[in-house]
């Protein structure tokens, strides 16, 4: 006999026990049902893609958390990263799908970090997207979901924070600076949140030694942080200040509009930027998605490279154990990705919903019954001996056949142990066949939560049952 071996599992992942699989299960099913109501349809991709087709699409940091590795054929191949690649390479595939396709995909993927709290080497990823609409309603579109998906989910107090990359492209511009470096401006005014207008402006003021790539983006909207080298200087004083005055506008989003299309109409990728978020704005407001759901934020600047036009990321008000809860939705339009799999490029925009955070913010929020309840079972139909077994599998077949979660005792047990594993479970209702009941053609059905005990004929069991789970 072999060693025994000690029961453990990789950190960073996780098993998910049956009480907190049925919260899962609830938050993903009303995304679910939000992203057919928009009309996305499911997709489904492979756990292993070949390297090449994850290498070079998230950005040097982002590459390297890629899990990467030979099978035994020799070929390079990796895990899934994120589910937007993967959605580009099937458009690529399958060029007779329909456009614009708009799918919705929720699975695991992986990455090769290093764990701590609220983040993972292995996490379920929840995204929507539009492939093959060049439209900003198309963004206006994952916008309104997101704004119809929180509420359904109990989180009212939430912010989209909306942005442009032309616009920050228009904004490094503005200060003087090269494209190739306009990633370093959009690395250090993603850091305000975090780190303040004094450290943003030493950020500004000197820049690692070669400059630095943005880290990747999780899907919970968290980005890793690059480790600190050596530093040389980068903007003046005078440009830092100006940029960081432009970045710090607050207010409704026409006045924001108004202001930077004044300050930065003359810069044509700042202006195309301006035009894009004014015409978001515009469907937003016919699509009836209340103002105080979003907001124009240039600090904004999302972590992957694939970026090319309106980003967009959710942060929950709410506050749990006194912290804020942070982003819980995160994403973007990416018109130039497809084009790394084929030459016709396509536009597309869509977003991540992070299942991780929204799942263990409700739990936190006491919400941790998912939908209410503590099982998926309905009912437990008693058995009270041997000589009564034939009559208690018989109503439970008929119960289970009405559409009703049963369940049945599998050992021989006394009704006290049979009613203490009801309880135990959260089973809300308990149907006894004795004797006497089976003499009548009865049945006696007690709500577990209260004790109280109503006696019908078995044929009418499961209609009652329908209608006190209806009301319930």
């Amino acid at each position: 006999m072999s060693a025994k071996v000690k029961p453990r599992i990789l950190r960073g992942t996780r098993d998910f026990l049956p009480q907190t699989m049925l919260l899962r299960q609830h938050v993903t099913g009303v995304i679910r049902t939000a992203f057919e109501r928009f009309g996305f349809e499911p997709l489904e991709t492979p756990a292993i893609e070949l390297a090449e087709t994850l290498e070079g699409k998230y950005g040097p940091e982002g590459d390297q958390l890629v899990y990467r590795f030979s099978d035994r054929g020799s070929r390079r191949v990796g895990l899934r990263y994120d589910l937007t690649v993967p959605l580009c390479r099937v458009v690529a595939m399958y060029p007779t799908l329909p456009k614009p396709f708009k799918r919705y995909q929720m699975q695991p993927v992986w990455r090769a970090d290093k764990p701590r709290k609220g983040r993972y080497r292995e996490f379920w990823q929840c995204d929507c997207d539009i492939v093959g609409s060049s439209s900003m309603l198309a963004d206006a579109e994952i916008i309104s979901l997101i704004a119809t998906v929180l509420p359904a989910l109990g989180l009212r107090e939430f912010t989209v924070r909306l942005n442009n990359r032309k616009l920050l492209t228009g904004l490094a511009q503005y200060a003087g600076v090269p494209d190739d470096d306009a990633l370093d401006i959009f690395r250090a005014i993603d850091k305000l949140d975090k780190i303040g207008r004094d450290g943003v402006m030493q950020e500004l003021l000197t820049r690692e030694v070669g400059g630095s790539r943005f880290a990747a983006a999780d899907g919970d909207g968290d980005s890793a942080t690059p480790g600190r080298g050596p530093r040389e200087p980068f903007l003046s004083e005078e440009t830092a200040t100006r940029l960081l005055n432009l970045v710090a506008l607050r207010g409704p989003a026409d006045e924001i509009l108004a202001d930077l299309r004044g300050t930065l109409g003359e810069i044509p990728l700042a202006a195309t930027g301006v035009t894009e978020l004014t015409e978001i704005i515009g469907y937003l407001e016919a699509l009836e998605v209340p103002a105080h759901c979003y907001q124009v934020d240039l600090s904004l600047a999302r972590g992957l490279d694939y970026y090319t036009g309106p980003i967009f990321e959710t942060e929950v008000g709410q506050l749990v154990n006194g912290r804020p809860i942070g982003s819980v939705t995160g994403g973007g339009r990416y018109d130039e990705l497809l084009g790394m799999f084929t030459s016709r490029g396509q536009p597309a925009t869509g977003t991540s919903l992070g299942i991780e955070r929204l799942v263990d913010v409700l739990e936190e929020l006491g919400s941790g019954d998912g939908d209410g309840t503590r099982t998926i079972t309905d009912v437990l139909v008693t058995i009270f001996d041997s000589a009564h077994l034939g009559d208690s599998l018989a109503l439970a077949a008929s119960l289970r056949r009405a559409g009703i979660n049963t369940e049945l005792p599998l050992e021989t047990r006394r009704l006290g142990a049979q009613l203490r594993h009801a309880n135990q479970r959260g089973i809300p209702w308990a149907v006894f066949l004795g004797p006497d009941e089976v003499a009548t053609g009865q049945a006696t059905i007690r709500d577990m939560r209260s004790g109280d005990q109503t006696t019908l004929p078995q044929t009418e069991v499961a209609t009652f049952l329908q209608a006190r789970m209806t009301d319930a």
